[in-house]
């Protein structure tokens, strides 16, 4: 019985290991297969495991400094490596020659240049975006598409972008480093908003000035120190309107929500505007009448003859 069994162990071992394939001095059997497709799938959940303890590590960093983008970056990072590193480790493990490697790359350029460019330039733009750090996990951006909203996770092949309507968006990486993007919290926390609004001719500037501080002044998050006060713009004399601009200076919380903010700002504006008697106008238009007759024909009907329409009235000289 151990006899036999032992035998059969070594036909076994003997089938896995004859050779396959042969690339250049090494041949590769289905036991070498199967011990790199294990070592491979280790290698791969040794770089997720790696990434999901750095990503804990970030967020209890953010809920206790406030800051996790740099250790998010840093766990992409970590991952591509070990992917790479224990490719090479595994590789030379099973008894593959590297200089073979030099077939595959060939075969994988013509894969590359016949529909893998694609994938490959996103894959660099990613590692573009890690290296230059001109992207992190939680920036709001708004993209050339028009796609806005905060960075979320940078990923091999894409970026996920979670929009204020809790929308997620897979963006390609290559659209990053070709397009213009627009990051509104890259550097600096404060952001200028301009919201623009018309009061009728004849409504006092200086009435206008006070109601858009007065309003600017009661939405949260709106700056008031000196340098950095709430204004308003006179910008151009309008067809039934002054045009001005409510100029505020906004800190991340509403730079990240444009479209509530100017919503909120808006309503202020409009209570400040009604409770201080300022006009908001409406367009208006002079109509002036030719004299004359007007002739109507109805064709297909039996209808009373209608008599002559008498002379219209001469409309009023223009004051």
């Amino acid at each position: 019985m151990v006899t036999d069994l032992q035998t059969l162990m070594g036909n076994a071992l003997a089938w896995l290991g004859q050779p396959l394939i042969r690339l250049g001095s090494s041949s590769i059997s289905l036991g070498t297969l199967m011990g790199g497709l294990a070592f491979f799938v280790g290698v791969w959940w040794l770089a997720s495991f790696v990434e999901r303890i750095l990503i804990r590590v970030a967020d209890r960093r953010a809920r206790e400094v406030g800051g996790s983008a740099s250790i998010h970056m840093l766990s992409r990072v970590v991952r591509y490596l070990i992917w790479i590193v224990g490719s090479v480790v595994g590789l030379n493990a099973v008894g593959f020659d590297l200089t073979t490697l030099a077939l595959l790359g060939s075969a994988l350029a013509v894969g590359l240049g016949f529909g893998l460019q694609n994938i490959f330039a996103n894959f660099v733009g990613g590692v573009v975006i890690l290296a230059e750090r001109i992207l992190k996990v939680g920036d709001f951006v708004e993209l050339e598409s028009g796609v806005r909203g905060h960075v979320k996770e940078i990923a091999m092949r894409y970026t996920r972008i979670t929009t204020n309507d809790a929308i997620d968006i897979l963006v390609p990486n290559a659209e990053f480093t070709d397009g213009r993007v627009i990051n509104w919290t890259y550097d600096n926390a404060f952001r200028r908003v301009r919201v623009p609004f018309g009061v009728a001719y004849g409504v006092r500037k200086e009435a206008v000035l006070e109601a858009g501080i007065a309003a600017a002044r009661a939405v949260d998050g709106v700056l008031t120190q000196p340098g950095r006060e709430p204004t308003v713009w006179l910008v151009a004399y309008g067809d039934n309107a002054m045009n001005y601009e409510l100029v505020v200076w906004a800190d991340r919380d509403l730079t990240t929500r444009p479209g509530s903010t100017h919503a909120r700002l808006m309503w202020a504006l409009d209570t400040e505007l009604v409770q201080r008697g300022l006009e908001i106008p409406f367009p208006q238009r002079d109509l002036h009448i030719r004299s004359g007759t007007l002739d109507v024909r109805l064709q297909g009907r039996d209808v009373p003859e209608v008599p002559e329409a008498p002379q219209a009235y001469k409309a009023a000289p223009r004051p």
